[in-house]
């Protein structure tokens, strides 16, 4: 945080007739800057389509419960242990009683491979953008210790590892703000601490570029989109809200990991008057779109894509969601569906709302 002094003049003129002066007085007031202008965010590509993305193993021990897609490659299914896959009719995905989503492997059944390594390529790109963002907002800030501190939106760096022990740290911001944490070397959280977001924070905006390993210690709760090098290990209890994207490996260790959920903002400090769907855009599009929508209440949504059929090709929300305003990402390379160029429908049920719109997918 950056202070600095506002200069205060007031004219005191009341007995100017009698004074024949005028009488100037300066006040120094201290002010303390809270926040600064956010980075832009990192872009994830397909990789983003995975809450754990891995090159050569994911390892799962205990009761452990995934909210979201997994995947590996170039490394073959079999480096995919401790969750009991159940491979699909089709061969291109599997199921576990572990995963709420699906699992992918490089040795699936086509498209899913030409899927992973474009999902890999993009984790790799997102990586080396984190890491090469220039001019920092902050460098070796706390000798790499965080621990107890408040950190506001900025492009952080440190040229070693960053620690934050049991009394956990505070990330504060907007829903739109964005943090990048530039690590050179490993990241440690330690046992019981806890990532807490503040001020509307949002997990999907925060990213941990990790040059060495990740570690996130028992029963620890940590939040953010992590980008390492190396080895991203859950220890036993720790849960993450984000993603775990390696180009080594996942281990878990009776852990919960959950995809950040999507990007939300309340203009204004004002809730939405109403419930709407909006128009997708870019309409038509190619491969991806944003769907958006506002919420004038808390309740339970389902957002999903239909084709001309009424045949259901993509679940895009189905939680119970706060009120505010959403934008929601629908990829047509997601899933197992090779969509073709046509008109499809998307329809957002909230509560009693409902509202179908048209898009238009052109290849």
């Amino acid at each position: 945080m950056k202070t600095y002094t506002k200069n205060i003049t007031i004219v005191l003129n009341k007995w100017g007739r009698f004074l024949g002066a005028m009488l100037i007085v300066t006040f120094m007031i201290p002010t303390t800057a809270l926040c600064q202008s956010s980075p832009s965010p990192v872009d994830l590509g397909t990789s983003g389509e995975f809450v754990i993305l891995a090159k050569t193993g994911i390892s799962a021990t205990g009761t452990t419960h995934i909210t979201g897609d997994i995947g590996i490659s170039p490394a073959a299914a079999s480096f995919i242990t401790g969750f009991g896959l159940i491979a699909d009719a089709t061969n291109t995905f599997s199921t576990s009683s572990l995963i709420t989503g699906r699992a992918y492997a490089a040795d699936y059944t086509p498209p899913t491979p030409t899927k992973l390594t474009t999902a890999v390529s993009d984790m790799e790109t997102a990586y080396t953008d984190a890491a090469g963002r220039t001019l920092p907002n902050y460098s070796e800030l706390y000798t790499g210790d965080v621990t107890g501190q408040i950190l506001t939106p900025g492009l952080y760096k440190w040229s070693t590892g960053v620690n934050v022990s049991a009394a956990g740290v505070t990330i504060s911001g907007s829903s739109s703000d964005v943090w990048i944490f530039q690590i050179s070397g490993t990241l440690t959280v330690g046992n019981g601490a806890i990532v807490t977001l503040s001020g509307g924070a949002k997990a999907s905006n925060i990213f941990w570029q990790v040059a060495d390993n990740t570690t996130l210690g028992t029963t620890s709760d940590f939040k953010g989109i992590i980008l390492c090098k190396t080895l991203i290990q859950m220890q036993t209890g720790a849960t993450l809200n984000g993603r775990a994207l390696a180009q080594t490996a996942v281990t878990l260790d009776a852990n919960a990991v959950t995809g950040p959920t999507p990007v939300t903002s309340v203009e204004n400090g004002l809730l939405p008057k109403e419930f709407s769907l909006l128009q997708n855009y870019p309409n038509p599009f190619n491969p991806s779109t944003i769907i958006q929508y506002s919420l004038e209440n808390t309740t339970q949504v389902s957002l999903k894509v239909y084709n001309l059929l009424g045949l259901e090709v993509a679940t895009l929300v189905n939680s119970r969601q706060e009120a505010g305003s959403y934008r929601v990402p629908f990829n047509s390379r997601k899933g197992t569906h090779n969509l073709s160029s046509g008109i499809y429908f998307y329809r957002l049920e909230a509560g009693s709302f409902v509202s179908t719109k048209k898009l238009i997918l052109m290849k």
